[in-house]
């Protein structure tokens, strides 16, 4: 099979903004930190956390929490969705991403991490999919017990930004709910070997919130203590 690509001015005016972006990145970023990252060919990755994310390009786990390559192995989803535990031969990708990074990596931790303004949210209350997006369509299914507790909480006569932020959060518990049905994290968990974290991106201000189990409620990341340890 032969593959014909037909590069539009506007498509090949983008590509060489990469490009460029690459040349800057080796001669500056990678000359400067040249050993530390080849260390981690020859040594491999020893990342700390798994971070599961939102595909979202306004949220970049390696820049909002300031780590280095090689410290967060991470996997990113339309709506930082966990499906629940399904020990089927199907196409799994995050839950391939969980079991590789607790079984294989040995992560400690496991990062959750939600944000405001998030587009899988609002589209539960705005369903937009074709037809033909439906891959799209049962994906966001995974949101709708977040939306059905925010509604629960908060009614239908609420302000429209008052329940997407509270469904944004919610929808982060319901995540590692969904996350605790995988064997394997759930025996670590209750071991203590393994520690699973709700994360809040504030898009708005760059504030990260924590979800406190003990209290029900999210609090702000900077009370965990040193701003200059990110996990």
């Amino acid at each position: 099979m032969s593959l014909s690509v037909t590069v539009s001015d506007k498509s090949a005016q983008r590509l060489k903004e990469f490009a460029q972006g690459n040349e800057t990145f080796q001669k500056t970023y990678f000359k400067k930190n040249e050993a530390e990252l080849l260390n981690l060919v020859q040594e491999g990755q020893n990342p700390r956390a798994l971070f599961i994310g939102c595909s979202d390009s306004r949220v970049i786990p390696d820049l909002i929490v300031q780590t280095r390559p090689g410290d967060l192995f991470v996997v990113r989803n339309v709506g930082n969705f966990v499906a629940p535990y399904k020990p089927d031969e199907d196409f799994h990708s995050t839950a391939a991403a969980i079991e590789y990074a607790v079984g294989v990596l040995k992560v400690s931790e496991i990062i959750i991490c939600g944000h405001s303004h998030c587009g899988a949210i609002e589209a539960l209350y705005n369903p937009t999919c074709e037809m033909s997006m439906i891959h799209t369509a049962k994906w966001l299914t995974l949101g709708e017990k977040a939306k059905s507790m925010a509604l629960l909480a908060l009614g239908n006569g609420v302000a429209k930004e008052t329940l997407l932020r509270a469904t944004e959060h919610l929808s982060i518990v319901t995540q590692i709910e969904n996350l605790l049905t995988y064997p394997y994290v759930k025996k670590m968990v209750e071991e203590e070997t393994l520690f699973i974290h709700g994360w809040y991106y504030d898009i708005e201000t760059g504030a990260i919130e924590y979800y406190d189990p003990d209290m029900y409620q999210f609090r702000p990341l900077s009370e965990l203590g040193d701003a200059q340890s990110p996990i």
